[in-house]
């Protein structure tokens, strides 16, 4: 199976500009790519699909590379259908994930990205990549038609995970006891993808990156941990 992904966990790491941490790893995922599209469809803090375009566009165009918001298209599927690379950005993904569905464009791009297209998404953007977006952290302001993702990978993703702090006076339940209630109703894999962490994905090959472990949670077993560099093919 043709796959080129990068699921990356957060966009913006705490004290640093928009995806700098990263752009090295972008620009050499996109090498081969003139034309990026951006999917805004996301919109953090209820940012407008321009604003959120520009806010992207100009972060590459630093970095040397011609990225295009999909709302500047006319027609929404046929620009994926053409698409040489796709960024989705992230936000809220149960927004994300309506726009996808009432535009179409969620079949299409699929199929793009299981034909080899380079995708990367943050955030929301990487939780669409799993089967379904029961885990995200994100509250349901609006209700897509499905809770079915891309489905790209065999696995869900947990974007910002945080471990339990046990000094904390937080009374609410945990990301790992969240997870954990999801297993009790679904049976794929969960990797809780810590900030600044990402996985890399070509064809039948991932690994994770970056400079901390994920937390792999199974159904039925405790959640192991992940070393940065770690083979994960077998999750595929």
């Amino acid at each position: 199976m043709k796959r080129n992904l990068l699921v990356v966990s957060t966009s913006t790491v705490h004290g640093s500009p928009y995806l700098s941490y990263i752009m090295s790893e972008v620009q050499d995922f996109f090498r081969d790519v003139d034309e990026i599209i951006f999917i805004p469809y996301a919109r953090p803090s209820g940012v407008s699909w321009e604003s959120y375009s520009a806010k992207a566009a100009a972060a590459f165009a630093e970095a040397g590379m011609n990225l295009r918001g999909l709302e500047t298209f006319a027609d929404p599927v046929a620009a994926i259908r053409e698409a040489k690379g796709v960024f989705t950005g992230g936000g809220n993904t149960f927004v994300l994930l309506k726009e996808l569905y009432d535009s179409g464009v969620l079949d299409v791009l699929r199929h793009k990205i299981l034909d080899g297209m380079p995708y990367m998404g943050t955030s929301a953007g990487s939780n669409i990549t799993g089967m379904t977006i029961g885990t995200t952290n994100d509250m349901p302001i609006v209700y897509p038609p499905s809770f079915e993702a891309l489905g790209v990978l065999p696995v869900n993703i947990n974007p910002h995970y945080l471990d339990p702090d046990p000094d904390s006076k937080h009374m609410g339940e945990t990301r790992e006891t969240r997870i954990f209630e999801f297993h009790t109703m679904n049976n794929q894999p969960v990797i809780g993808l810590r900030e600044g962490s990402w996985l890399e994905i070509r064809n039948e090959k991932a690994l994770l990156k970056g400079a901390l472990p994920a937390r792999l949670f199974s159904q039925g077993k405790d959640p192991e941990e992940l070393s940065p560099n770690t083979d994960i093919s077998f999750l595929l």
